[in-house]
């Protein structure tokens, strides 16, 4: 019910951050890889090759978003999201009539930046700062937009691939866009004042202050946490990227996989909500130190799967992750290090994950060209996440007691009538 009371309450905010993380599908991996086939044959590209390109064209997105990024902390959500869809609208049609495999590199780069960077980064920040104590919540619901869009393009982008030309395909994809912009601009006519930018409702990180963004990069803490920032989008996106070549060399089709992104969008809809009731309730604290443990577990079972049941049952785990991810990682950088900054702060774990994404196809696609398929290197995979897991964990415990105040209600409440406890004693 309590879901139901926020919903009703912020339905237009909750909407906006929704229609923010769905647009980001097309410059997602698990949407450009659909075409992957295609653009391979179309340009006499091998596995590692089409990794390589995909890997630069990221990495350099990756590296443009740590300024981009910042554009969150001077702008308000409806100017800015304007112009990145207008940017990403213009990078699917240039992929539509992308000539050779030098210009791919571009079009890589521009999809990648605007929809997988901006958008997701606008539909992040929003959240954080359009709430405090239900931010859990707020991302677990605007998240929901990753969901829908794994749920749905995939399946509806497949089934087109009979009837239409892949270039055709990119062009709808740019007029989804384009409508999807006039009703951003209707919801956020009165955009909500950002709570970050208003001096009273400011929520401090550790040690009671805001951290800078070159204090957090100098901040043990954020040393640690990289691996686990890193790690879902570099091997996640090497799992929807070598997806053709996975279904090849365990003998399933890719049609039959690609059925599979319901249940694993379902697994990660009801973690999401899981851990943003958690976050909220229990703090992010608690969440974060378990958060890589469904990965681990879900490229052990991928590795071993011999029918198309067991890979149900691996993306269904993977799904748990993904959705612990979606809401912990945010809620992580607001808690530790204020929300005065975040923008720019978020802008540099924006760019970690979009850098750990071009990773993951550039890494996986050379060993395959070295023959070493996929299934083989999911177990060390495996090994990193679980790595990661414990790096978080020490930071996590080392740090959490310089935090002044708990960010969710509860804690909020608990901490007052610990100081009252403490002064009359």
């Amino acid at each position: 019910m309590a879901y139901f009371r926020f919903i009703r309450a912020n339905w237009v905010f909750l909407l906006a951050g929704f229609l923010l993380t769905f647009t980001s599908a097309y410059g997602q991996t698990y949407f450009i890889s659909l075409f992957a086939g295609e653009i391979k044959g179309s340009f006499g590209l091998s596995d590692g090759q089409w990794g390589g390109i995909y890997t630069i064209g990221t990495t350099l997105s990756a590296i443009t978003m740590i300024w981009a990024g910042v554009l969150t902390d001077r702008f308000r959500v409806r100017r800015l999201s304007f112009w990145v869809m207008v940017a990403l609208a213009g990078a699917c049609l240039a992929m539509a009539a992308v000539p050779n495999w030098i210009a791919l590199i571009f079009v890589i780069y521009a999809l990648r930046l605007t929809g997988q960077g901006m958008m997701s980064q606008l539909g992040a920040v929003a959240m954080v700062r359009w709430f405090e104590a239900a931010r859990g919540k707020a991302l677990s619901l605007s998240s929901m937009g990753f969901a829908a869009g794994q749920a749905i393009l995939p399946v509806v982008f497949v089934a087109l691939f009979a009837s239409f030309h892949w270039r055709s395909l990119w062009v709808l994809a740019a007029a989804l866009v384009l409508i999807t912009m006039p009703v951003m601009l209707l919801l956020l006519r009165q955009e909500r004042t950002p709570q970050s930018m208003a001096q009273s409702t400011q929520s401090a990180g550790m040690d009671g202050q805001h951290w800078t963004r070159m204090q957090m990069i100098r901040h043990g803490l954020f040393w640690l946490m990289i691996p686990l920032v890193i790690g879902p989008p570099a091997w996640g996106t090497a799992l929807f990227f070598q997806q053709v070549h996975l279904t090849e060399v365990k003998g399933w089709t890719l049609v039959s996989f690609v059925a599979l992104m319901p249940l694993y969008t379902m697994t990660s809809v009801v973690s999401t909500f899981v851990s943003g009731w958690a976050i909220d309730r229990f703090g992010v604290t608690r969440v974060t130190p378990v958060q890589m443990l469904p990965f681990a577990l879900s490229f052990a079972v991928l590795a071993f799967a011999d029918t198309i049941a067991m890979a149900g049952v691996g993306l269904m785990i993977f799904g748990v992750g993904q959705g612990m991810q979606a809401t912990a990682t945010s809620v992580f950088w607001a808690e530790f290090y204020g929300t005065r900054y975040i923008g720019s702060i978020k802008a540099v774990g924006a760019a970690l994950m979009v850098f750990g994404s071009a990773i993951g196809p550039g890494v996986t696609g050379l060993f395959i060209d070295l023959g070493v398929d996929f299934p083989q290197q999911m177990i060390p995979i495996a090994i990193y996440y679980a790595v990661a897991a414990i790096m978080a964990t020490v930071g996590v415990l080392r740090y959490r007691k310089r935090l002044v105040a708990p960010a969710t209600a509860n804690g909020d409440a608990a901490d007052r009538r610990n100081r009252r406890r403490r002064r009359r004693g």
